[in-house]
């Protein structure tokens, strides 16, 4: 039977803690973590618990039912619920390589995801759901496009947001409409990946530009515009993917300026804006006509969504790039596209984000305590970069980090030049579970403190 004496179970439900299913279920992680709860143990049927925590039998259900998706308990039908035994896992790894949202802290994603289908099913033309919408996405995804941007750019007439499945898919779009094979784009020596994938898909040439500790160079960003003539500039000025900077407003407009003076493009990808703290104005607001602005839902919301808002201000250019999205990725979904509309019209997308900020400022805060002395993090997003001790090299580390049951990303993946910084990139949130995090952020601390002549080759 249950040990009625544990200090965390049954336990006490507070006012303002949150959700009191996701309490309770809290609380039973927590009793099985201390050993107060042994596998075997038999709980208290459900309505009992409910009549002792004074809640009604649908909380204790849906408790009951998270713990069980967490695999803490089963149920033995008449015999009752009992505490699982712990769940053995076929894969040692630990997942640090993925940007991905952690999940989102006081916030019942499944019951989200479930109300807001309904509603979409229930007001939208299931129709229209599942057909072709070949305008950059439907007037009322364009409205919801204009309010995510709210916060950046003020009041936007809606008709120049284009809806698109993604920002790589919108980054791929723009370099097709906006430069020829053989042109160069500019970006910084550690870029997203993905322009780097595209960028040599469609045969143009992709030339780092110095950086220093606020990012892109002004002045090594005017000589390469002078020697190069690039087609396009690429930046990704908050919490930078992978260096995690927040370029300072003085840069940005410093930047833009030279754009305007040198008749250069700027593809501005800035999928971390909105969770970070205080984030500058971005580069599109000093120069509008010039910068090609992108915010994608999948670093702030869910990444299944496969939504991206693009803002291009002039009405041709956005038939420009309409028409070079439709060339290989026809539309966003409609449906998960009605999803975020839905989301981002009633307010649920608002309080997704702050769950997701509020859960990755606190595994900052994990990975800080852990990595003490070589953490250099801003303590928001979804990333740390970390540069490595000189016994190290990146992709030295990797490879023994997966040995030891680690993903983590070199820097080699994200550079667009030679002379890489030697680094690797930690995401915090692939690994959904913070215990499980918190023990690959340990395994990781300890791997850096060896020195790889101390690593045994195994021989199998």
């Amino acid at each position: 039977m249950q040990n009625d004496n544990s200090p965390t179970w049954p336990p006490r439900l507070a006012v303002q803690g949150g959700p009191r299913f996701l309490q309770i279920a809290d609380a039973l992680q927590a009793a099985v973590a201390e050993g107060s709860l042994k596998p075997g143990d038999r709980l208290l049927p459900q309505r009992q618990l409910a009549a002792r925590l004074g809640v009604d039998l649908t909380t204790i259900t849906r408790a009951y039912h998270e713990a069980k998706r967490r695999h803490l308990l089963e149920g033995r039908g008449a015999r009752g619920t009992y505490v699982a035994a712990p769940k053995v896992e076929l894969t040692s790894i630990l997942d640090l390589s993925m940007n991905t949202p952690p999940p989102p802290d006081g916030v019942d994603f499944d019951d989200l995801l479930k109300q807001g289908l309904a509603q979409v099913l229930m007001r939208a033309d299931t129709e229209l759901l599942m057909t072709y919408h070949l305008g950059g996405g439907s007037d009322s995804d364009r409205k919801a496009g204009a309010k995510w941007l709210e916060p950046m750019f003020g009041y936007l007439d809606a008709r120049q947001v284009v809806v698109c499945p993604g920002a790589q898919a919108a980054i791929a779009a723009l370099i097709l409409a906006l430069t020829e094979p053989g042109d160069v784009i500019l970006a910084e020596p550690a870029s997203y990946p993905g322009l780097r994938a595209a960028g040599t898909q469609f045969g143009r040439r992709i030339i780092a530009v110095e950086v220093d500790k606020h990012g892109m160079a002004p002045t090594k960003l005017d000589q390469a515009c002078r020697r190069h003539k690039p087609a396009l500039i690429y930046l990704n000025p908050t919490l930078q993917n992978p260096t995690a900077i927040t370029m300072p407003e003085r840069r940005r407009k410093e930047l833009a300026t030279i754009a305007k003076r040198r008749n250069v493009r700027i593809v501005e990808d800035d999928p971390y804006w909105l969770l970070a703290d205080g984030p500058p104005p971005p580069i599109a607001t000093f120069a509008p006509e010039q910068v090609y602005y992108i915010s994608t839902l999948s670093k702030c919301l869910t990444p299944g969504l496969r939504v991206a808002f693009v803002l291009i201000r002039d009405p041709d250019e956005r038939e420009r790039f309409l028409v070079a999205l439709r060339s290989f990725a026809l539309m966003a979904a409609p449906l998960t596209a009605a999803l975020a509309t839905q989301w981002i019209l009633d307010g649920s997308a608002d309080g997704l984000m702050e769950g997701v900020r509020k859960e990755a400022r606190l595994r900052h805060r994990m990975a800080r305590d852990i990595l003490a002395g070589r953490y250099d993090g801003a303590g928001d997003g979804l990333h740390v970069w970390l540069e490595l001790p000189g016994y190290w090299s990146s992709s030295q580390l990797a490879r023994a980090a997966e040995s030891e049951g680690l993903a983590v990303t070199p820097a080699e993946a994200f550079a667009t030049g030679s002379g890489c910084v030697n680094a690797v990139r930690i995401s915090l949130g692939s690994i959904k579970d913070r215990g499980r995090l918190q023990a690959g952020l340990q395994r990781l601390s300890q791997l850096l403190a060896r020195r790889p002549e101390s690593l045994g080759a195994a021989v199998v």
